[in-house]
């Protein structure tokens, strides 16, 4: 598996479902699931940033962001296209020996090391779906009309669908 590959197909999910939310009739940006933690926009920015702190070290280059201090729908929109600029820019030949490779990082207070596997599928999916889903959560809790298929691209149900649910 490529990481670059799973992270660009989501990052154009997540402009999708960002382009979504800003066209609301509320903004959202600043919206939280609970109050201690981040809200949309920041949920936003650090799953874009979990694209690159996964695939850099795993491809052999130094981690950069794209980030910057703008929490606004324009600066993530921003961020997504350069960071998926550069991530289609690393050739997949880089990640041959990504099993093998040695990445250390810091979760909260917490210093850890991983063989290249683990730190793509046991730390940096999780991480990275973690922030995604919270986006797609927040959303979905302000009334924005989405759906599973907004969140992976690849489900497709009529409009007006929905499920049943034994708890009505």
């Amino acid at each position: 598996m490529i990481p670059t590959k799973v992270f660009i197909h989501y990052l154009d999910q997540l402009k999708q479902l960002l382009v979504k939310i800003e066209s609301h009739d509320k903004d959202l940006s600043c919206e939280r699931l609970y109050f201690n933690m981040f809200p949309l926009l920041q949920q936003a920015k650090t799953a874009i940033s979990f694209s690159l702190r996964c695939s850099c070290p795993l491809a052999g280059k130094e981690i950069i962001s794209f980030g910057d201090e703008d929490y606004t729908f324009e600066s993530v929109f921003a961020e997504i296209e350069r960071t998926k600029n550069y991530l289609l820019s690393v050739p997949d030949v880089e990640f041959r020996h990504m099993e093998i490779a040695k990445v250390s990082t810091a979760a909260g207070f917490a210093d850890l090391k991983f063989d290249g596997a683990d730190y793509f599928i046991m730390y940096s999916l999780p991480n990275f779906f973690f922030h995604y889903s919270m986006v797609y959560a927040i959303a979905r809790q302000a009334g924005v009309e989405i759906g599973k298929a907004d969140f992976d691209g690849f489900h497709k149900y009529p409009r007006g669908f929905t499920f049943t649910d034994e708890c009505d």
